[in-house]
C-alpha cells in the first residue's frame, strides 16, 4: 500500500534516506524503506519469542510506520538494515581536566558524527584560563579554547554524508570562565557547530532572588576564586540571548531531581537540542507519535493512541538491541540504563483539528492530558517488557531500587525532541511547536517556487466559503493570517503562528508537556524583533518557576540585524564610507529570466544585513556583462554604506531595455529591474517576522528558521542539530 507522503517528503527521502546504487541512483521506494526498518528492528524479538514473535512484531511495526502514526529518529530510518547500522540520535561524552581526556573526546566525537549522531559535553570540569598546569609549569588555556578545537574538528568531519555533526556545549554558571562562555557566540562566525547553554544551579537562582553574590569555583581545586553578583551574570546571559539567541539555559538541579539513576552519578550534559539529559557515554533512541493522526474534530482517539504508544515503546527498546554502537563504552552505558525517548509531533495540527487555539488555557489542558496519557501508557509498556525481558541492568542504582513488584525495562521512556525532518515526512507540524507559517514558498528542483498552504487552512477556507486565489496569494506572501480581514476571527485564532503567539504561551505549553515527560522538552520561545531584554529575562525566570528543565529563546531577526551605533562628530558622520566586507557572508542565488537571457543574482549578508550583490548573465562577455557587474558593485557599495535597500530598489525598478519579458506572471523590464525584483523579495522576507531568516540552508539555499531549539529548513528538511 502506498505511503501517504507529499512530493516534498518524497524529495527528502530520495536525497537522504533511501538506498542508492554505486552511481548514486535511488533504488529503494519509501514503502521498501519502511519494510527494511520494520524488519530489521523486529529481529530483536528473535531472542525473546522466536521467529513467530519477530514476524508478528514486524507486521505491527510496518503498520505503525506506513500509516505515519509513529516515526523513529532519522538515523534509524537511514541506517536500519544497512551496513552502518548506527540507529541512535544523541550522545553525551565525558570531558575531564586533562589533555588526554579532551583529545580522546574529540576523536570519539568524530566517530559519532561520522555515524550520524549528535554530541553533548559539559566543559565544567576543565580548569579555567590562566590556571596552573603543574606538568609543564605553564598556564591553562581554559574551556573556551578547547571548544574551538571541537568546533574545528566537527567542521572537518561534517563535509559530506547524510547528516551533519552537531554539538551542545554546557558550562556551569559558577565556573570562573563563565562570562567569556556567555558571550562566546556574540560573534556569529564563532563556534558555528555548537549550541551553547549555561548550566544554572539552584544556588545561583537563590542568589539571584536574594540579590546576592555567587562564588566562582575552580573545578581543579574546588576553591572559590572570586565572587560576582548573580544579577550581573544573569543580565549578561539575558543580553547575549537577546542579541543572538544564545546561550540557552539548562537547570541542572531540576534535571537531577528527575535523574532516574542517581547511583550512577549526576547528569551534567545534554544532547545538542537540550531535551535529552544523559550520563557520560550514554546514547538515547528517540521517536515521535504523530498526534495529527490521533485526533478528530471531536476528540483524541485514545484507543489508537494507546496502541501506537505501546508498539512504539516496543520498537524503541528493540532498537537498543539491534543498534551498532560507534564505541564499546557507549554500548555498555546505553544498555546499562536502556533509555528511550518517545515524544510527539503534530501537536499544533491536533489543536486545529479540535478547534483549540494554541495560546489558550484549553491548549495547555490538552497538552497535559495527552502527554500524561502517553507517559502512563509508555511506562506500562516498559513495565510489561521488563517482566518479559528483565529490568534495565542499573535498576538497583535507580530511584526504583527496593520497590516491591516493580519492573521497568527502560530508565526513561519519554522525551519531547525536535522532529524537524521526520515531521515533514509525516506531513505534520514540528514537535510541540505552533505552526511556523500558514503558507510559504517551497523551492523545487527546477528553481521554480510554489506556494504551499497548510491543508487544514485550505479545508476550513473552502468549508466556510472564504477561499479565493487572491486570499491564498496574500497568505503565502504574509505567512500569517492575523492581518487578513477576509479570514474570520475565530479561524485567525486557530491559525496563529509562532510569531503571533506571546512568549508566555510558549512557556506555558513547554511546562505542560514537561510535567509528564521523563527527560526534557525541546522548544523555542519566539520573540518579536521589538522585544526587550527584560522580556527575555521574564521568560527565563518563568521557565525556572514552572519546572522546565531548560529554555531556548529566539528574537526575530536577532542573528542578522544587529543595531549599529556610530559615535563621532557631524563632520565624521557626513563622510560616508562603506563598512569592510567580512571574511564570511551568507547568501542566496536566484535565477531570473530577462530579455537578454538568464540572470543569476546573488545577495549576500553579514551580521548587520545585506552587504553585497553579484549578478551574472548566463552568457559572458560584451557590454551588457560589464554593465551588470558595474551595477552590482555600486549596489554593494551602497548597501555597505548604510543605504536602505528600499531606496536602491526604488532607483532600479522600472529601468527598461528594448527586450522586456514576462516571468512567473510578472514583467521583467531589464537586468537592473530584475536585480531590483530579487532585492525586493529578499527585503520582504527579512521584514516579515514569520519568515525572517536566521541563516541560509547549506543544502538548498532557503532561509533557516529557529524552532525546537535548533536551526531548521522548512524547504528541504535540513536541521543544524541533526
Amino acid at each position: 500500500m502506498p505511503i501517504p507522503i507529499s512530493a516534498t517528503a518524497r524529495m527528502i527521502l530520495e536525497k537522504r534516506y533511501l538506498i542508492k546504487d554505486a552511481a548514486g541512483r535511488v533504488k529503494e521506494t519509501p514503502e521498501q524503506m519502511m519494510r527494511r526498518v520494520a524488519h530489521h528492528v523486529a529481529q530483536a524479538d528473535l531472542a525473546f519469542g522466536g521467529k513467530a514473535r519477530a514476524a508478528e512484531s514486524e507486521k505491527t511495526f510496518l503498520r505503525l510506520l506506513s500509516n505515519l502514526w509513529f516515526l523513529p529518529n532519522s538515523p534509524t530510518l537511514m541506517n536500519a538494515g544497512r551496513h552502518l547500522g548506527q540507529l541512535a540520535a544523541c550522545f553525551v561524552l565525558p570531558v575531564d581536566d586533562s589533555i588526554e581526556s579532551i583529545f580522546d573526546a574529540i576523536k570519539h566525537t568524530a566517530m559519532i558524527h561520522k555515524s550520524g549522531g549528535g554530541t553533548g559535553f559539559s566543559f565544567s570540569r576543565i580548569r579555567p584560563a590562566d590556571d596552573t598546569v603543574s606538568t609543564t609549569t605553564g598556564v591553562s588555556s581554559g574551556p573556551l579554547s578547547f571548544l574551538t578545537v571541537f568546533d574545528v574538528a566537527t567542521e572537518a568531519v561534517k563535509q559530506g554524508g547524510t547528516r551533519r555533526g552537531a554539538n551542545m556545549g554546557i558550562l556551569r554558571v559558577d565556573h570562573p570562565d563563565i562570562e567569556a562562555f556567555i558571550t562566546a557566540k556574540t560573534n556569529l562566525n564563532r563556534l558555528t557547530n555548537f549550541n551553547l547553554s549555561v548550566g544554572i544551579t539552584q544556588r545561583f537562582l537563590d542568589a539571584l532572588a536574594a540579590g546576592a553574590d555567587i562564588d566562582l569555583i575552580n573545578p581543579r581545586t574546588g576553591d572559590a576564586v572570586r565572587s560576582v553578583p548573580a544579577r550581573k551574570l544573569f543580565d549578561l546571559i539575558v543580553q547575549s540571548a537577546w542579541r543572538s539567541g544564545e546561550p540557552g539555559i539548562v537547570f541542572l538541579d531540576r534535571i537531577n531531581q528527575d535523574n532516574p539513576t542517581p547511583g550512577l552519578g549526576p547528569i551534567e550534559a545534554t544532547n545538542p537540542c537540550g531535551e535529552q539529559p544523559l550520563l557520560p557515554w550514554e546514547s538515547c533512541t528517540l521517536g515521535a507519535v504523530n498526534l495529527a493522526r490521533m485526533a478528530s474534530a471531536k476528540a483524541v482517539m485514545y484507543g489508537r493512541l494507546r496502541a501506537t504508544v505501546r508498539a512504539a515503546v516496543h520498537f524503541l527498546d528493540n532498537v537498543i538491541e539491534v543498534n551498532r554502537y560507534p564505541l564499546p563504552e557507549i554500548e555498555a552505558a546505553s544498555k546499562r540504563t536502556r533509555k528511550i525517548g518517545l515524544g510527539v509531533m503534530g501537536f499544533a495540527d491536533m489543536l486545529i483539528q479540535m478547534g483549540i487555539p494554541y495560546d489558550s488555557p484549553q491548549a495547555v489542558e490538552q497538552a497535559e492530558a495527552v502527554m500524561a496519557f502517553i507517559q502512563r501508557e509508555a511506562r506500562e509498556a516498559s513495565a510489561a517488557l521488563g517482566k518479559e525481558r528483565g529490568n534495565f541492568p542499573a535498576f538497583d542504582q535507580s530511584r526504583l531500587a527496593g520497590a516491591a513488584n516493580i519492573t521497568m525495562r527502560n530508565a526513561t521512556v519519554t522525551t519531547i525532541a525536535p522532529t524537524g525532518t521526520i515531521s515533514i515526512l509525516a506531513g505534520a507540524s514540528s514537535g510541540i511547536e505552533p505552526l511556523f507559517a500558514i503558507a510559504h514558498q517551497r523551492r523545487m528542483l527546477d528553481d521554480q517556487s510554489v506556494s504551499e498552504v497548510h491543508p487544514l487552512f485550505l479545508k476550513i477556507a473552502r468549508k466556510h466559503g472564504f477561499f479565493s486565489e487572491a486570499l491564498m496569494a496574500r497568505v503565502a506572501a504574509d505567512g500569517s493570517v492575523q492581518a487578513v480581514e477576509a479570514v474570520p476571527e475565530n479561524v485567525r485564532a486557530l491559525f496563529r503562528t509562532a510569531h503571533d503567539i506571546a512568549p508566555q504561551w510558549h512557556v506555558n505549553i513547554q511546562a505542560a508537556f514537561q510535567k509528564h515527560t521523563d527527560n526534557a522538552v525541546s522548544k523555542t520561545v519566539n520573540f518579536p524583533a521589538e522585544a526587550t531584554a527584560e522580556d527575555v529575562a521574564q521568560v527565563f525566570l518563568e521557565a525556572a518557576r514552572m519546572g522546565c528543565k531548560g529554555v531556548t529563546i529566539y528574537r526575530s531577526g536577532s542573528r542578522h540585524h544587529q543595531v549599529l551605533t556610530v559615535a563621532g562628530t557631524r563632520e565624521e558622520a557626513e563622510r560616508i564610507a562603506p563598512r569592510p566586507r567580512p571574511q564570511r557572508t551568507y547568501g542566496l542565488t536566484e535565477r531570473i529570466g530577462t530579455g537578454c537571457g538568464r540572470l543569476y543574482v546573488t545577495i549576500n549578508s553579514d551580521e548587520v544585513g545585506m552587504c553585497e550583490v553579484f549578478a551574472q548573465m548566463g552568457k559572458t562577455g560584451g557590454c551588457a556583462s560589464s554593465q551588470i557587474e558595474a551595477a552590482g558593485r555600486l549596489v554593494s557599495l551602497a548597501l555597505r554604506s548604510g543605504v536602505q535597500p528600499e531606496a536602491i530598489i526604488k532607483q532600479l525598478t522600472g529601468i527598461r531595455c528594448p527586450s522586456p519579458i514576462w516571468q512567473n506572471g510578472k514583467m521583467v523590464l531589464s537586468c537592473p529591474d530584475a536585480m531590483a525584483q530579487v532585492l525586493q523579495r529578499v527585503t520582504q522576507t527579512e521584514s516579515n517576522p514569520s519568515s525572517q531568516p536566521a541563516g541560509v540552508c547549506p543544502d538548498c539555499g532557503a532561509a533557516l528558521t529557529h524552532g525546537e531549539g535548533c536551526l531548521n529548513c522548512y524547504n528541504c528538511g535540513f536541521s543544524k542539530c541533526a
